[in-house]
């Protein structure tokens, strides 16, 4: 939300800059003639200290944005041990998880995507098989891989692997004919 605002006060604050300048410039060419023709003396002083302070708090605003330093938050898992604390990132356990499915035979073309609830990590493994493979047993073997591996591994309770089987790949063996 602050960025959103940031940008449109950036455009706003851009956007009256360059008006100002054009005006600035016809101004000085004697091609616009001067704002006390259309204001009088009190009005005019305080429309331009209103607009400046507006222009010099953007600036302010937009000096700080620049100097400040980002924040880059890393999605992870964090657990506290009684030695300290652990971060483990999301990218990890989707890689442990890759691993401990991929050493279930027949599944191939692995992906995987986690979401953390209350209850523990809620995991989602989408493959795809090889055709002589019967998909009950494999999807249930991969669940069970995954969880066993996951909390053994990091020590983070897992409540759910949900296994999406995206197609079923043609055998890459070839029958020899006999004629």
């Amino acid at each position: 939300m602050a960025k959103i605002l940031d940008r449109l006060l950036l455009f706003i604050y851009s956007l009256s800059i360059g008006v100002i300048s054009v005006f600035a410039i016809l101004r000085m060419s004697d091609l616009v003639p001067p704002l006390g023709d259309y204001m009088d003396g009190a009005t005019l002083q305080i429309t331009v200290i209103t607009v400046a302070a507006i222009l010099f708090l953007l600036s302010i605003r937009f000096f700080y944005i620049s100097i400040r330093r980002e924040r880059v938050h890393i999605p992870s898992i964090d657990q506290r041990t009684e030695y300290g604390d652990i971060q483990i990132s999301v990218e990890t356990i989707e890689n442990l998880c890759l691993k401990a499915a991929s050493r279930v035979r027949g599944a191939k073309d692995l992906k995987a995507r986690m979401r953390v609830t209350e209850a523990g990590l809620e995991i989602m493994i989408r493959a795809v098989v090889e055709g002589d493979v019967s998909i009950p047993a494999m999807t249930t073997d991969i669940q069970k891989q995954v969880h066993d591996y996951l909390q053994e591994t990091t020590g983070i309770p897992v409540s759910n692997v949900a296994v999406y089987i995206a197609n079923v790949a043609q055998s890459t063996a070839i029958k020899s004919r006999v004629e």
